[in-house]
């Protein structure tokens, strides 16, 4: 039972008569907005004077306020974020100059003890060497007595040696030995 109808079917009568029925008489004489329409200014100012003082109070007694109180601490916490940096910075450079201050003290106390150590060590090693060089300086006497005694032991002997090598050589050269008289000149004449 589905009746199909289209626009085109209804005839041009009934569509006069559901025209009539939907328009108002009085909206084909006056066009535009009605917020345009002077009619309707009064109206209008008096709800946005209304609207604006309870914009006001809303943003003057409640918004402003909280905003400024923000603010306010905003500023607080920054500016004493800044000095206390301030403050922790000057300490640092106050605790940098106390340590490079200690380190310097360190650096020359370092080398003074260093000095003093070298110094200690080189005495150590002059009153060593001075005790071996007295060491060797005996060693170097008692040899040198020891071979001053064998020197003129030696020599010593090297008067009868030579006195018994001249008479070897005079018997030999001569075939006859040499008499003590003989002798005795050529030991005079060593």
């Amino acid at each position: 039972m589905a009746s199909t109808h289209t626009i085109d079917a209804v005839p041009p009568s009934v569509e006069r008569d559901l025209h009539a029925e939907t328009a108002t008489p009085g909206d084909h004489g006056s066009g535009g907005l009605p917020q345009f329409q002077f009619e309707h200014w009064a109206g209008q100012i008096g709800y946005l004077l209304i609207l604006f003082a309870v914009l006001y109070l809303l943003v003057s007694k409640v918004f402003a306020p909280r905003l400024r109180k923000v603010m306010d601490e905003r500023a607080d916490t920054i500016s004493t974020a800044v000095a206390t940096a301030r403050q922790v910075q000057a300490e640092a450079a106050d605790q940098a100059a106390q340590a490079q201050a200690e380190v310097v003290k360190a650096r020359a106390d370092a080398r003074a003890t260093a000095a003093a150590a070298k110094a200690r060590v080189t005495e150590e090693a002059n009153a060593r060497q001075a005790a071996e060089e007295a060491v060797v300086n005996a060693r170097i006497a008692e040899a040198e007595a020891a071979i001053g005694k064998t020197r003129d032991a030696a020599m010593s002997n090297v008067s009868t040696i030579a006195s018994d090598a001249a008479a070897a050589m005079v018997e030999r050269l001569t075939g006859k030995g040499a008499t003590a008289a003989e002798l005795a000149a050529v030991k005079g004449a060593a």
